[in-house]
């Protein structure tokens, strides 16, 4: 007969847990009043309108900023499940939990910087972010959720944080550029589409990496999907107004929400489970 050992909570899982709940507060604090809460000027307006929605050829309409709403409610979630004392020493807590927080930290950092107007900066910045997304992510493989509760706090929190700010990525690289050239907002339609095929393999790619963690990969997808979407749907119906970065990102929006799905689905096995064979 074998005896489980629960383990002790320690004085730093301790601090892990309040600093990260603390830190999840002050910074989406700080990323609302940077995006136009509380009188700061919305991101939109920010650095000379460079971010709106018909700045360039992959701004997404403004709807799809809404996205938002979802992921700050859902870090809250996190940020309240984690502090639980029952997750203090939980191995999948103790794996993210400082992440998420640098992300949060990295998000309030970016609006900072495009209040400020310095976009090239911003754009080290949200590259930055995704990385450590990524990173969430890739621990988030490596760790199994011990219950429901936990797996929706981190798997679908972290998908739809890291599928937006890979959409956002690319929108933000794209108003760097035209800020440095003084292009148009119409013009690169080739690269446009170009960008979109980009991250369309993109989307491919995460869902097959993903693809043990069906929650994480398809709030991953979804959320691509989303801002793909939109859009297409700003240049079928707003300015800059091109057909052809409008059907190029509707593709890429298909891509995005189905490739999640299909990775599951052919799958080798799918009596594998993540802990017992993971073949990439």
């Amino acid at each position: 007969m074998t005896t489980t050992v629960t383990p002790t909570a320690t004085a730093a899982d301790r601090v892990r847990q309040w600093t990260v709940a603390l830190g999840a507060v002050l910074a989406m604090l700080g990323a609302a009043w940077g995006s136009g809460a509380f009188g700061g000027t919305p991101i939109a307006e920010a650095a000379g309108g460079a971010l709106s929605a018909d700045a360039t050829l992959l701004a997404p309409d403004s709807p799809a900023f809404g996205i938002w709403s979802a992921i700050y409610t859902a870090l809250l979630v996190f940020a309240v499940v984690q502090l639980l004392p029952s997750r203090a020493t939980d191995a999948r807590m103790r794996a993210v939990s400082w992440w998420v927080l640098a992300s949060m930290v990295l998000n309030a950092v970016w609006i900072g910087v495009v209040q400020a107007g310095w976009l090239w900066l911003s754009v080290l910045v949200i590259a930055t972010l995704v990385a450590v997304l990524g990173l969430v992510a890739a621990r988030l493989t490596a760790v199994p959720a011990s219950n429901p509760l936990d797996l929706a706090a981190t798997e679908i929190t972290v998908g739809l944080y890291l599928g937006w700010s890979a959409v956002a990525t690319v929108a933000n690289v794209t108003a760097g550029g035209r800020d440095a050239l003084g292009a148009d907002a119409a013009d690169g339609t080739v690269w446009a589409i170009a960008a979109l095929a980009v991250v369309a393999v993109l989307a491919a790619v995460i869902a097959v990496r993903l693809r043990w963690r069906p929650a994480l990969a398809m709030a991953t997808g979804l959320a691509m999907a989303w801002g793909l979407g939109w859009i297409a749907a700003g240049r079928a119906e707003g300015e800059p107004h091109d057909l052809a970065v409008m059907w190029a990102a509707g593709i890429a929006a298909a891509v995005a929400f189905a490739a999640p799905f299909a990775a599951f689905d052919f799958r080798r096995d799918h009596r594998i489970g993540p802990d017992e064979e993971q073949p990439d």
